[in-house]
């Protein structure tokens, strides 16, 4: 999954969303432009933050994987020797 563009898309909606509410209350135009900024700033952090932690996740959850395969495959080792020593006998 592409997560390069999780902070982006927070940070426009953040955005978005400040916009509207600093309008509607009728704030002035250096109010405006600093709590967006204050905003922007904030949900940059959390987004990359959320994609930091996703990734991580991603790669413990591979790495088990790959620890659970190869323990798969070493039991079928095993068992397959077991069957030709059987056979040997």
């Amino acid at each position: 999954m592409n997560r390069k563009s999780i902070p982006l898309v927070l940070m426009l909606l953040a955005g978005a969303v400040t916009c509207i509410i600093t309008f509607v209350k009728k704030y002035s135009v250096i109010d405006k432009l600093v709590a967006l900024l204050v905003v922007l700033v904030i949900f940059l952090i959390l987004g990359n933050v959320l994609r930091y932690t996703l990734d991580y996740f991603d790669k413990v959850n591979e790495k088990k994987a790959l620890e659970e395969g190869e323990v798969i495959e070493k039991e079928n080792e095993s068992e397959e020797d077991a069957e030709s020593k059987e056979d040997e006998a």
